[in-house]
């Protein structure tokens, strides 16, 4: 059963990223995710996005997610490891699911606030710990802020509970940015303080290339060290497609 969830999903992305987009660029396209750390952003209502995220050992989790309102949106989420490649391949322990809900619109010199719940956690999922190598947020509330500063700046912060919690059950924090370079290109940040993972602090980086309205490519440079030298933890790639009807 745990390879249908995938095939479908993936099924679902190539057959929409490979139709032609109707969606117009009129509206700016909010950042709804930093890297492994979620925002206030929202999908435009009426529109879905379809999402690939690769990671090491040829591991990949595909996400479905579709706004029912201009305030909420919800999705679900399947992967595992080892699917690329001649490995046997371990699915993830179960189906992700995901949903958002913004309590406040941003206005000036006040940040969007949203609260919401996500269950996917990031890269491999180490069965042996009940959890993932990143774990998921679980419940959050975010807030965001965008300033007009060389293009557009947003500065993200927030907390959040994860359900994985067998080996550190405290709730955790996190902030980070997302800047744009001229039309295609933005820089993102983040930096998770690692309260809810026995202090393990994780700082992030990555780089989006939008290819067209609502077509979007990035790779990701984790868990980024630089006390006695540089060192990155891991690369990471993904897609992204929205559409709106």
């Amino acid at each position: 059963m745990k390879i249908k969830y995938f095939l479908i999903l993936t099924l679902c992305f190539f057959q929409f990223s490979i139709s032609q987009s109707t969606q117009e660029n009129n509206n700016a396209i909010e950042p709804r995710y930093l890297i492994d750390k979620p925002t206030a952003g929202m999908l435009q209502q009426g529109s879905f996005s379809l999402n690939l995220d690769f990671f090491q050992e040829g591991g990949s989790v595909v996400y479905l997610n579709t706004a029912v309102t201009p305030k909420l949106s919800f999705g679900i989420s399947f992967g595992g490891n080892n699917i690329i490649g001649n490995k046997n391949v371990k699915w993830n322990k179960s189906a992700g699911v995901n949903v958002k809900y913004r309590i406040v619109e941003e206005e000036e010199q006040i940040p969007a606030i949203a609260i919401g719940f996500d269950s996917q956690g990031k890269d491999a999922f180490l069965v042996d710990s009940n959890r993932y190598m990143i774990k998921s947020p679980g419940f959050f509330i975010v807030a965001s802020e965008n300033i007009d500063f060389l293009g557009y700046l947003s500065i993200h912060g927030g907390i959040n509970k994860s359900l994985e919690d067998d080996d550190d059950k405290d709730v955790n924090g996190f902030i980070g940015l997302e800047k744009t370079l001229g039309d295609d290109f933005s820089f993102v940040a983040e930096y998770d303080f690692g309260f809810n993972d026995n202090d393990n602090k994780s700082f992030n980086t990555g780089l989006r290339f939008s290819l067209s309205s609502g077509f979007c490519i990035g790779v990701n440079l984790k868990k980024i060290k630089t006390e006695k030298k540089f060192e990155i933890g891991n690369r990471t790639l993904f897609v992204e497609y929205i559409k709106t009807f």
